[in-house]
């Protein structure tokens, strides 16, 4: 028998070691574990610029390539007026029912609020400022001032570029294909007549735009 003065027996070496290997192990193990730190830095860079979006956008407009920084939502109305500063383009109703943003992409009239920047690169885009040639107005820009076809003319940079894709169409050979052809937009002023007399006459004169 063993009395109380006995002292208990001292910690066996080999425990000591397992004790000591299972620590070393658990750290070895959680560094393992654990993402690089550059690794991090560089997922965090990524997640950083999928949120921006900004990518390069090289849009063809009025005959000159132009450079812009965009994000892919960004419609061709906004690329124009906000990153190019070409203003002449109006932002109306902003759903495509008021024609005040009608552009022309390659050669076809098209809604700039509705269509996506990222969408024209490649293609020809052509607003209200590239109509004229240096200080000579287009046909139909001059039949408008002629005809007196617009009033408070915020609709009429859409107006007019309706007119010329409606004339390059061979749709203005009579006055009710104008109305029919022209009535996507919409002019509040109502100055319907004097814009079917512009388009009309400059039909008239054989220009095909």
């Amino acid at each position: 028998m063993m009395d109380n003065n006995t002292p208990e027996p001292a910690a066996q070496p080999e425990q000591d070691g397992r004790r000591s290997f299972i620590k070393q192990a658990g750290g070895l193990l959680g560094l393992a574990l654990a993402p690089p730190l550059i690794g991090q830095a560089e997922r965090l860079t990524a997640m950083s610029k999928k949120v921006e979006g900004v990518t390069e956008l090289r849009l063809k407009v009025n005959g000159t390539v132009r450079t812009v920084q965009a994000e892919p939502r960004v419609t061709l109305l906004d690329a124009l007026r906000e990153r190019l500063d070409l203003t002449g383009t109006k932002k109306g109703c902003d759903h495509g029912q008021c024609g005040a943003c009608t552009v022309l992409v390659d050669g076809k009239r098209v809604n700039s609020c509705l269509t996506l920047a990222v969408m024209a690169q490649g293609k020809e885009i052509t607003t209200v400022e590239g109509l004229a040639k240096g200080e000579e107005l287009h046909p139909l820009q001059q039949a408008f001032i002629d005809h007196d076809g617009f009033q408070c003319g915020y609709c009429t940079p859409g107006q007019l570029m309706s007119g010329v894709a409606c004339l390059k169409e061979g749709h203005a050979k009579t006055d009710d294909s104008v109305r029919e052809w022209m009535s996507g937009n919409l002019c509040r002023c109502g100055a319907y007549p004097n814009i079917v007399a512009a388009i009309r006459e400059v039909e008239k004169s054989g220009f095909k735009g």
